[in-house]
């Protein structure tokens, strides 16, 4: 790939509204955790409101590596991305401190998750899913990129 045809796939930064348009649309990303110095990443189904991220996990044991490492997080980051193709693509990394939400705090979580999120066909549909922790990630920072495809096309 010569330096004309990088160029033309270089992307290109979106606004906050763009960036936050593409959180509403989409409902998977990555979930990035740290602990100390171990990293751990997760993908996730979402739902975005009010500059917040919602996600739930399944809780299938006391000693599960992805709550301990969502507990142990301060500041996580998560992405989420689109690519229909390889010239139009778009990405967003948001960044904030998360915490697990008491019974109190669901209304947002459920309200959020049912605009957006894409829930996979794990259990079915007879047997509730029970042992559910939600957790909010509070946007602190957020950054997008997108191709030039990408920008001509919204």
């Amino acid at each position: 790939m010569d330096t004309e045809q990088f160029a033309a796939i270089q992307g290109i930064e979106m606004d906050e509204e763009a960036a936050e348009e593409l959180l509403r649309r989409e409902g998977v990303g990555v979930l990035s955790l740290a602990d100390d110095s171990l990293a751990y990443c997760v993908p996730v189904s979402f739902g975005y409101a009010d500059r917040s991220i919602y996600f739930v996990f399944l809780q299938p044991s006391e000693d599960s590596e992805k709550i301990a490492f969502a507990d142990a997080t301060r500041e996580a980051s998560f992405l989420a991305f689109i690519r229909p193709s390889r010239h139009n693509w778009q990405s967003v990394i948001a960044r904030g401190p998360i915490h697990r939400l008491d019974e109190g705090e669901w209304d947002e979580l459920v309200e959020a998750m049912a605009d957006n999120a894409w829930f996979p066909s794990l259990f079915a549909e007879t047997e509730p899913m029970q042992d559910l922790l939600g957790y909010e990630l509070r946007v602190d920072s957020l950054t997008g990129m997108q191709s030039r495809a990408a920008e001509h096309s919204a």
